[in-house]
């Protein structure tokens, strides 16, 4: 009887507040401080990445809201805040948020919340690595990983125990069980941050698979950015 091919390792990649957490397909967990490094301590454990899925924003808007965003929005349900709509790229790049505030509000008519700003250096981050790198990268969001999985939105927060343990239930369900165990991640990454990461690798391995589905169904082309996609 012939063997059967392995299927292609992946990394699924959340940002949390000290920088980057990974968790792969084979259940391992990394840490990097920069994305950069925290893939290249992936790959360097195992075999190379097929597929680099990642919850932070790819294509960035100019004008107006991505149909991505608001397709996953209606996705998740009552988890609908944990869509936050992307900001444009000027908006990122500013540097402070009055700033921001005010180049969002001629550009859209809306401005920008503390968080997403906050959040801009990790966007810009994986803007300029994901243009430099020869890897296969995608957008994923957890929140419409899980609820792709479970079939429908979740019913907790990901940020209290109830939702540590619905999200724990519904990895396990598609054969992902975390270690107890997941060194340097586990000390400088938060619960949630190291559930997303392995569900973005989910999300990941389906892609590498043939079988993701996406959001909107053609990827949104915006000027000269990446193709604004989320994958699930």
């Amino acid at each position: 009887m012939p063997e059967s091919t392995p299927s292609p390792r992946v990394l699924g990649v959340d940002a949390c507040t000290k920088g980057w957490v990974g968790a792969s397909s084979d259940v391992r967990v990394y840490f990097g401080v920069t994305i950069d490094k925290l893939v290249a301590t992936a790959e360097a454990d195992g075999p190379p990445l097929a597929v680099v899925a990642i919850d932070i924003p790819i294509g960035l808007p100019t004008s107006g809201p991505r149909e991505a965003d608001r397709l996953a929005r209606s996705l998740v349900g009552k988890r609908w805040q944990s869509v936050f709509g992307t900001p444009i790229r000027a908006a990122l790049e500013a540097a402070t948020h009055a700033e921001a505030t005010a180049l969002s509000l001629a550009a859209t008519g809306k401005g920008i919340s503390q968080q997403a700003h906050r959040l801009g250096p990790k966007i810009l981050e994986v803007d300029t690595w994901t243009r430099a790198t020869d890897r296969t990268v995608i957008e994923a969001h957890p929140e419409v990983s899980f609820a792709t999985i479970a079939g429908h939105p979740l019913e907790h927060p990901k940020s209290t125990w109830s939702g540590a343990q619905e999200r724990l239930a519904l990895l396990a369900a598609v054969g992902i069980v975390l270690p107890a165990d997941v060194g340097e991640a586990g000390a400088m990454a938060a619960v949630d941050d190291v559930l997303d990461a392995a569900v973005v690798s989910w999300t990941a391995a389906r892609y590498a698979s043939g079988t993701a589905v996406s959001y909107p169904t053609t990827p949104e082309t915006i000027g000269d950015e990446p193709c604004a996609v989320i994958w699930a």
